[in-house]
């Protein structure tokens, strides 16, 4: 069974690139992010051609992010994250298929850091680490997949010294990025290829793709019991490379069947 994970940077703009990508690879499970278009502009009807049965969560312009089942119709468990009954952004989408639970994530960027969007980043993080430790006590496989917006370690950027005072690399990020996964989770790829340059994401500018200047911050946290059914992973770099792409790749991970 593979699990993609795919932050397509505008369902809309980019639904060619979605739709060749689901055709030339068929992963079983999808979470998508920053879908950038509200519930109502969300293009159901493509994706159900496509072979893929649906759930979103939309907001206009801005975040949003989805699931996708190609055997059955994933089940929204909740569709916000816990902790803040203000925040309104479409940001978490959990669900049970295929007999595992998963969440798509696209968690805030932060910047510009310090500041207020820092300050929201950094207490998200937080009602992540307290909502995925209700998760734990769980015996169903757990997969968190998504853009986390945070590189977590020097291995995981293309020069680093460049990224210091970044809100995607900021001490406090990777600080608190590590307590998460000291609950009990474990960082999939890094897992799997401990001493591997691994990339997800590439700059639009300053020809950063064609120069594998890129970062590794689309993720897919596991739980023990998912773990114990995780055989490899992978990045489908040349997703990248494509016309009127996302500066993201489609990231996906290879399981038992439950």
């Amino acid at each position: 069974m593979r699990i993609a994970t795919y932050n397509v940077n505008s369902i809309n703009a980019r639904l060619p690139v979605l739709l060749r990508w689901l055709n030339e690879t068929a992963p079983d499970i999808v979470c998508l992010q920053e879908l950038k278009a509200p519930d109502e502009k969300f293009p159901e009807d493509a994706i159900l051609n496509a072979g893929y049965q649906p759930i979103w969560k939309g907001q206009k312009s801005w975040n949003g992010v989805a699931i996708l089942s190609r055997h059955e119709k994933p089940q929204a468990i909740i569709s916000t994250l816990p902790g803040d009954p203000e925040d309104l952004h479409s940001r978490y989408l959990e669900a049970e298929t295929n007999g595992i639970i998963i969440g798509s994530i696209y968690l805030p960027n932060g910047n510009p850091a310090p500041g207020p969007k820092f300050d929201y980043k950094l207490s998200w993080i937080q009602r992540f680490i307290a909502h995925t430790k209700t998760l734990m006590n769980t015996a169903k496989p757990v997969i968190l997949a998504g853009d986390y917006n945070i590189i977590p370690g020097d291995e995981d950027v293309y020069k680093p010294e460049s990224w210091v005072g970044d809100a995607l690399f900021r001490t406090e990020v990777k600080e608190a990025f590590k307590q998460l996964i000291s609950t009990g989770w474990t960082d999939a790829l890094r897992h799997l290829y401990p001493h591997e340059t691994i990339y997800t994401y590439w700059d639009y500018f300053r020809n950063a793709f064609d120069r594998n200047a890129g970062l590794r911050i689309d993720h897919f946290l596991v739980n023990p019991a998912a773990l114990s059914l995780l055989k490899s992973g992978g990045v489908d770099v040349q997703v990248r490379g494509w016309e009127k792409t996302s500066d993201h790749a489609p990231v996906w991970i290879e399981m038992k069947k439950v």
